[in-house]
Formats: C-alpha cells, sequence, structure tokens
C-alpha cells in the first residue's frame, strides 16, 4: 500500500471511528508530513520499519523541539503504526521508546496589588456587576475550579459555619473554609440581584439574565474583560485566582497539606508546584530590592 493511502485510511479512521477532534487530526496531518519528508525514500508501507520512530524522535530531541510536541509526534507515530497493523497492512510489534519528559510550566501568580485590582473592577451599579463581584471574590476565598464555582447551589454554602462543600474531580466532595469578606458578597448577590433573576427559585447560586447557570465561557471572558479594566497584563483566566490562592496561602505560611485538601488535589506533588511558585516571588522581590542598593 502508498504510504498516501495509509495516512489517508488512519486519518479517515480518527475522523470516523474515533471521533478525533478537527485540530488533532491537522497536527497528525502534519507530523506524518514531517515524519515522511525525513524519510523520502518510504514511499509503501512494505518500507516501514519500527526503528524509524526512535529515529525520529531523536532528530526531533536534536533539534530542541518542545517536549510537549514531541510527545504528541510520537503519539501521533505510534497510532499511526498501530492502526496499520491493526488491519493487516505491516506485521511488526511495537515496542515503548524512551520519551522525553513532558515541560512543567509553573502556574500563573500575579501580585495581591494585581488580584485586588481584578476583584475591584466588576461594575457594582449593575447587576450583572455585583454577580460576577461575588463569583470573583468566592473564587479568590476558596480556590475553586471554574467547574466547581458555577455549580454552586444553595445546600453547598453554610453561612453560619463559613464553609462551602464542593464535589470535584472524582465526584470527591470536599469542604473549604470561606472568608466573612466574601460570603458578605455572596449574601448581598443573594439577597439583591438574584431575587429579581426570572430563575430566582433555580437551586444554582449565580444565574445569567434568562435565569440559567452562568456559563463557564462567560465567565472566562467577564475575568479576561476585568483584567484588562484592571491593567493586567498577564495571560489572565480564571483559573489565576486558583494559583493565586493557593500561592499566596502557602506566602502567608499555610502548610502544603492544608492546601492541598482545599484545593482538592489528589497528589501532594501538584500542590507542591506551588511552592515553587512562592519561592521563585521571593527570590524575584529579593532581586529588585538588591538592585536598588
Amino acid at each position: 500500500m502508498e504510504i498516501r493511502d495509509g495516512v489517508s485510511l488512519f486519518l479517515q479512521h480518527l475522523q470516523v471511528e474515533k471521533g478525533v477532534s478537527k485540530a488533532t487530526i491537522e497536527n497528525y496531518k502534519e507530523d506524518l508530513k514531517l515524519f515522511f519528508d525525513y524519510f523520502k525514500d518510504t514511499n509503501n508501507t512494505d518500507d516501514l520499519m519500527i526503528q524509524q520512530i526512535a529515529e525520529f524522535i531523536q532528530m526531533q530531541s536534536e533539534d530542541n523541539k518542545a517536549a510537549s510536541t514531541i510527545l504528541r509526534r510520537y503519539s501521533c507515530l505510534k497510532n499511526f503504526f498501530t492502526f496499520l497493523v491493526g488491519e493487516g497492512v505491516i506485521d511488526t510489534d511495537i515496542p515503548e521508546f524512551e520519551k522525553p519528559k513532558k515541560d512543567k510550566k509553573l502556574p500563573l501568580v500575579v501580585s495581591n496589588e494585581d488580584v485586588e485590582a481584578l476583584l475591584e473592577a466588576p461594575d457594582m451599579t449593575k447587576e450583572s456587576g455585583q454577580r460576577d463581584r461575588a463569583m470573583l471574590e468566592v473564587m479568590y476565598a476558596t480556590g475553586l475550579r471554574v467547574s466547581e464555582l458555577i455549580s454552586l447551589q444553595f445546600k453547598n454554602v453554610d453561612f453560619p459555619s463559613q464553609v462551602i462543600t464542593v464535589y470535584g474531580k472524582g465526584n470527591k466532595q470536599r469542604s473549604v473554609p470561606v472568608s466573612s469578606f466574601a460570603l458578605d458578597y455572596l449574601s448581598k448577590y443573594i439577597n439583591g440581584v438574584r431575587k429579581r433573576n426570572p430563575g430566582h427559585a433555580s437551586n444554582y447560586l449565580f444565574l445569567n439574565k434568562q435565569g440559567h447557570p452562568v456559563s463557564r465561557v462567560y465567565f472566562f471572558k467577564q475575568v479576561k474583560n476585568y483584567a484588562a479594566m484592571a491593567g493586567i497584563d498577564d495571560a489572565i483566566s480564571p483559573h489565576t485566582l486558583r494559583h493565586c490562592f493557593a500561592t499566596h496561602l502557602l506566602e502567608n505560611g499555610a502548610e502544603l497539606r492544608a492546601v492541598q485538601e482545599m484545593l482538592g488535589h489528589s497528589k501532594i506533588s501538584t500542590t507542591q508546584v506551588y511552592t515553587q511558585v512562592s519561592t521563585k516571588r521571593i527570590i524575584s522581590a529579593y532581586d529588585r530590592y538588591s538592585s536598588r542598593k
């Protein structure tokens, strides 16, 4: 079988049988083109050798490609060869090759001053502004995920105990303390704007103008807008507030295990990333101080 026919069948398989996204298919198409540009003499599937994957991945490493890119290309080639084996086009064993470790990027964290400016950005004279301010305050005060925030219901909030209970990844329940400051904004929203909302009988806390729960896309866009209004140039997203919550807690002496529980991380190693952010911020502040002396 000619290589172009094998590639065409593979991409069709991904789209029709696997339901892979268009973006992934386009990436795979480009990855396979690069692979066969490198092995120009491979015109037929009979010419394919499993060692070519290892050689191509090594070449990618020597070209200093990002680890995430190399991993995607390795996955593409492994899936391509596996598909051809499954179709009976080639007959070979597919071993595991040594792969680069994926780059660990530190989460984006902004200063306390920038967080304050972001929280104060909503226009409190508008109903949407009062709701958004409550959402921002609760998110920063608890470190909730976006999905957890927009899914909050009345039953999740215990005002007297100042605790919010959520169901996170894997439907695991956790209770997170929340400040009276954030609860004040939430209470004002509930007893004011929300009572006038057409969906006031809904169990969900945060509603749009039509009375439906606020969507993830809407909140994402609003955070971007508020960041721009606050003059914050970084690539802010709702998840940034979760990062800030964790980092600022650790900077103020909170125990790592306690932060892990509040964030709902199953592994302590996931939470430990924030200790690196804190250290980086402290060193950065020291460097600025030293440069003025």
